[in-house]
């Protein structure tokens, strides 16, 4: 069984639909996305459409920051340029897609795996995990063999060293990662619609249960299609800017 996981697809069609694309040649059979399905991009529609239809066929689904604040909830952080494709994307949903967001839970837990967008650690909080120690209070939280997040826009992954203590590896994309159960794993999979390291190729994982092995990839996509929807529609030009220079 593989497992594809995406997260903070932030309504990019294109890239989202190139990270399918790629999953599915490689033998795909099931797939996860860890929350911020919609924000900054301008496909917000036609993305929750297309998830909403990989959930009805058994897809794991989690809520994210930006699709909570879609639905008016309080959300602390966001900028200018984030509140306004908000207030943007607000406007444009329908009765059906905000009624799939507003039942997306905030994490889902499968036998030894856990899936959330945020931190396992109160995930309502929004948390970044953005070093070892966070990364811990992740992992104790989650209680699991496997932790698959985002929120973070950068692909890496932490396992519990010997000491007690996670340790950081920064995976190189299409090398496969041996992730055994005797370890506890935390896997952020990057950003498939806007990433942030400098590379606009989207990001995803691909978990080989089987063989227990992790694989995270780059996928080059359309980005200037996407970029120019954005213009387009009138959103911030910055939030164009970052899928061009994927920063």
């Amino acid at each position: 069984m593989k497992l594809a996981l995406f997260a903070d697809i932030h309504s990019n069609l294109e890239a989202i639909t190139a990270c399918l694309d790629h999953a599915r040649a490689l033998g795909a059979q099931r797939y996860a996305f860890l929350g911020d399905l919609v924000g900054y991009g301008a496909d917000p529609v036609a993305v929750l459409d297309l998830v909403e239809h990989y959930a009805a066929d058994g897809a794991v689904v989690v809520l994210g920051n930006h699709d909570a604040a879609v639905l008016g909830r309080p959300i602390d952080g966001l900028n200018l340029n984030a509140q306004a494709a908000i207030t943007w994307t607000q406007d444009r949903l329908g009765k059906r897609q905000r009624a799939f967001l507003d039942g997306l839970p905030l994490i889902v837990r499968d036998a030894d795996t856990l899936f959330v967008h945020a931190s396992a650690a109160a995930p309502e909080r929004w948390t970044y995990i953005t070093g070892p120690a966070r990364a811990e209070q992740s992992m104790r939280a989650a209680a699991a063999a496997f932790t698959y997040c985002g929120h973070v826009h950068e692909q890496r992954l932490y396992y519990m060293g010997a000491a007690g203590r996670p340790m950081l590896f920064r995976p190189v994309p299409g090398t496969p990662i041996p992730t055994g159960k005797h370890r506890q794993w935390l896997a952020i999979v990057g950003s498939a619609g806007q990433p942030r390291d400098r590379n606009n190729s989207a990001c995803y994982a691909l978990a080989d249960l089987e063989r227990a092995r992790l694989t995270f990839f780059r996928v080059p996509y359309d980005f200037r299609s996407a970029a120019q929807k954005i213009r387009a529609a009138g959103l911030p030009d910055r939030l164009a800017v970052r899928l061009e220079r994927g920063a």
